[in-house]
């Protein structure tokens, strides 16, 4: 072993461990999501609150992750893709506590619709909002730690199809809200739902962005122009 084996060992050793604790962020933000629209469809008081009280979770997920990137970025100075993954990793692990901020707002909606026993119930199209957001977000995570571009191209093209859904609903709530006035505040409930699983849309197509990033050096956000690419 050369004397600058240990040091190179050591900071890919770190970059693993970033990766590895990414992977379990995502997990369990995309396990917050599922659990908050099963706490709408199921009516289930106990899946909401525990929603509320795991968001605690993941804001100190991002803490760490985050000062684990910047002390890499501190100490280790890397360079090319090694340097994309660490800035990206932290855009990412913010994305990521966005979206468990986005699964809370979705609890919370299902217990004020709990509590207000209404007969709206449009679930078919809120469980293929919330199928298609969720794989939308676990093959974004998967396109940035496998840094497959391909992959994440595809996340950021299907995020239209879930404004198409968003759009629908609005549409499936108004006509509610206008032929009967008793149904507006749960039409409303059900309309911030379907808004936060869009957002929960939008947050995994910026990951599918990162991705192309890290793996290409190119930004396509807002269509923009090729960054250098050193890799």
């Amino acid at each position: 072993m050369t004397p600058t084996d240990t040091p190179f060992r050591h900071f890919h050793d770190q970059l693993a461990a970033l990766n590895r604790r990414l992977l379990a962020m995502s997990e369990r933000a995309e396990a917050l999501v599922e659990l908050s629209v099963e706490a709408l469809l199921d009516k289930d008081e106990g899946k909401a609150e525990a929603v509320i009280a795991a968001d605690r979770e993941l804001d100190t997920m991002e803490l760490e992750l985050e000062s684990a990137a910047l002390e890499l970025l501190a100490l280790q100075q890397p360079m090319a893709r090694d340097l994309r993954f660490i800035v990206s990793a932290i855009k990412v692990t913010s994305d990521l506590e966005r979206v468990g901020d986005h699964a809370v707002n979705i609890a919370q909606a299902a217990q004020r619709l709990i509590s207000q026993r209404t007969t709206i119930t449009p679930d078919p199209e809120i469980e293929d909002m919330a199928r298609r957001a969720r794989a939308m977000l676990g093959d974004a995570i998967d396109a940035f730690l496998r840094a497959d571009g391909a992959l994440g191209r595809d996340v950021c093209a299907r995020d239209d199809q879930v404004d198409a859904l968003h759009e629908s609903m609005f549409r499936i709530l108004l006509t509610h809200m206008m032929a009967d006035p008793r149904t507006i505040n749960p039409s409303l409930e059900y309309l911030l739902v379907s808004r936060n699983l869009e957002r929960v849309a939008d947050l995994a197509t910026n990951i599918g962005e990162d991705a192309v990033f890290l793996a290409e050096g190119k930004n396509i956000k807002h269509g923009g122009a090729p960054r250098e690419n050193s890799a």
